[in-house]
């Protein structure tokens, strides 16, 4: 048990930790049979609300990220995988502890705009080709640590170029390097302003795109 959540710990802190030393460039070029998708997202928004058998209301934050397949590929699959981490050693996965409600609070605000908005529990993961073809997704996290000062927002999934690295320390049962798999993931650095009693005023600033290896 005590090896285990030495494990969890250590997974935990070299996440945090990558998220400000750096990680990995994708190629410049990729190969054939790679493909990325081209990405829009918003600006990330708060939501509140008293959700059902809760006695207070709760705060959330939501990014509406749209991807389009303009690969040559006919369709290719998205399995996203999103995580918000703050300066402040937080590591918080999408749509975890997040109830469905949250969700149609979100797709009722943005019907307008977004009137096919989709929630991270799909079940169809194939993105055909075109423009017509684009898919709507609300990422949705719970309230983040009122004292950071900067977020980063980590999506991946939205591409098949992944590459192997060794780590530098750990090693196999065969006393070899660890390998590990990364994964090109859409990186957004956010700085995080204002007076952390008055969430509701707190403003969420761009500060840095880049796509990375992790």
């Amino acid at each position: 048990m005590k090896t285990a959540l030495s494990i969890l710990l250590v997974a935990i802190l070299l996440t945090v930790a990558s998220a400000s030393i750096g990680y990995p460039t994708p190629a410049v070029v990729q190969k054939v049979d790679q493909w990325t998708l081209k990405t829009v997202y918003s600006q990330p928004e708060q939501i509140f609300l008293k959700l059902p058998g809760k006695q207070t209301p709760q705060r959330f934050w939501y990014i509406i990220l749209s991807i389009t397949n303009e690969s040559s590929q006919e369709d290719v699959e998205f399995f996203p995988a999103c995580q918000l981490i703050t300066d402040t050693f937080q590591v918080i996965p999408a749509d975890k502890k997040v109830s469905r409600a949250v969700f149609e609070a979100v797709k009722l605000k943005h019907q307008g705009s977004h009137p096919f908005l989709e929630s991270l529990d799909f079940k169809d993961h194939r993105v055909f080709r075109g423009k017509d073809n684009t898919r709507d997704f609300a990422i949705i996290w719970p309230d983040f640590d009122p004292e950071a000062k900067q977020v980063n927002l980590f999506v991946g999934g939205l591409s098949n170029e992944t590459v192997v690295v060794e780590h530098p320390k750990l090693k196999d049962e065969d006393g070899s390097p660890k390998k590990f798999f990364l994964q090109k993931t859409l990186q957004l650095k956010y700085a995080v302003a204002g007076d952390q009693k008055l969430r509701s005023s707190i403003k969420i600033k761009e500060t840095q795109k880049a796509w990375v290896m992790r």
